[in-house]
């Protein structure tokens, strides 16, 4: 006990808690933490181990960017509420930076399969892969759709999820597999949103889990309709019926230059015919 009755220099009480002696001088200065005492010769600052606490709490305070001026008024006004308060809005701010960095990781990581399906895959094959659900903001559109109400529509679903940008998201186009075995390759329904945080609202689109066969094509008008004939083929050949919808993503955006260098995957659930 003796020990912590004794007075700390300015730099031992800096060290003491990890900061510049700087950084005490200028809390003196604008009335927020003021020393223990002051040398009435030399005027030399002196802490007492006590003040401790008092200390830690701005440092919490600043370290969750509180502006100095309500640091100041809390503390002139200190109590077990007004503490209680504080930190719940910091915890709700916390849980919302939270929330929008998991968001960032899972845009990277969506971007980055994405790039490792260039560098990896054969993108001239097709395949079988196994899909979990997802959750689809939707957006009507049709072969009318202008380029600029496109855009439109995407900004104003964007903007409604509070999104700090637009690749914040995942976003594909979706046409229905009735529209493709009409011959109805460019009858797109939907522009789909993948918003990368959990969200609640009705009339959200399932993309249901199962089996999805996969294929991609360079971006132009005839590619696509070869690849959705060699799809046919290969579900006819394998016993697999094709539903729903078919999704449809460029997964190299990032890395082109040009529209005409586009690669989009093509993603359809299928199931197993019966007696296969």
């Amino acid at each position: 006990m003796e020990k912590k009755s004794r007075l700390l220099t300015i730099g031992q009480f800096a060290a003491l808690h990890g900061i510049n002696k700087k950084t005490l001088m200028w809390y003196d200065e604008i009335g927020l933490f003021h020393p223990a005492a002051i040398h009435p010769e030399n005027g030399y600052r002196y802490y007492s181990y006590h003040q401790s606490s008092i200390l830690e709490t701005i440092l919490l305070l600043r370290e969750l960017d509180v502006p100095i001026d309500e640091i100041q008024a809390f503390m002139k006004n200190r109590s077990a509420a007004s503490m209680e308060q504080l930190l719940q809005e910091k915890i709700e701010d916390l849980d919302r930076d939270l929330a929008h960095l998991k968001g960032v990781r899972k845009t990277l990581m969506y971007h980055r399969q994405n790039m490792l399906t260039l560098l990896t895959m054969d993108l001239s094959e097709i395949s079988i892969v196994e899909k979990k659900e997802r959750s689809l903001v939707t957006v009507d559109v049709s072969r009318d759709t202008s380029f600029d109400k496109l855009v439109e529509l995407i900004t104003d679903e964007t903007k409604k999820y509070q999104l700090r940008r637009l690749h914040d998201a995942s976003y594909g186009t979706m046409i229905s597999v009735e529209s493709l075995y009409n011959g109805q390759f460019e009858d797109y329904s939907k522009m789909f949103i993948e918003i990368p945080f959990p969200i609640k609202k009705t009339g959200l689109h399932i993309q249901p889990a199962g089996k999805y066969v996969r294929a991609f094509y360079k971006e132009n008008g005839e590619n696509a309709v070869n690849c959705y004939r060699k799809i046919f083929d290969y579900a006819a050949k394998h016993g697999f019926t094709l539903s729903g919808f078919c999704y449809e993503v460029i997964i190299n955006e990032n890395v082109i230059d040009k529209m005409e260098d586009a690669l989009v995957q093509i993603e359809i659930p299928v199931k197993q015919k019966s007696g296969r």
